[in-house]
């Protein structure tokens, strides 16, 4: 049974940071690219970002990009996301996803998983 686990999120001030981590099992992690999204209540799921199986180039929409940088450690499969220089705007559901197609990452995703709540106080 693949489970994607995401922690880290929590409260924190607007241009403060975060950590998020994402554990992945049942699946053979470094085979796979993997992604992060948000939600909003009620709105359609947004990418953040994606990186390839073997950790190279990254992807991010403008609106994180330079704030936001994602990462891997395929021998704890395990990816972060280390979030810096936070917005209220940025108050979401985090989740995170794998696909083995990196070009599918932006817009669907194989495997996701439960989500973690970031809330950025102004």
């Amino acid at each position: 049974q693949v489970q994607l686990v995401e922690s880290g999120g929590g409260l924190v001030q607007a241009g403060g940071s975060l950590r998020l981590s994402c554990d992945g099992s049942g699946l053979p992690f470094r085979r796979y690219a993997m992604g992060w999204f948000r939600q909003h209540a009620g709105e359609e799921r947004e990418f953040v970002a994606a990186i390839p199986w073997s950790g190279g180039k990254t992807y991010y929409p403008d609106s994180v990009k330079g704030r936001f940088t994602i990462s891997r450690d395929n021998g704890k499969n395990t990816m972060y996301l280390q979030m810096d220089s936070l917005k209220p705007e940025d108050t979401d559901i985090y989740y995170c996803a794998a696909e083995k197609v990196l070009d599918k990452l932006p817009t669907a995703a194989t495997y996701w998983g439960q989500g973690t709540q970031v809330t950025v106080d102004s």
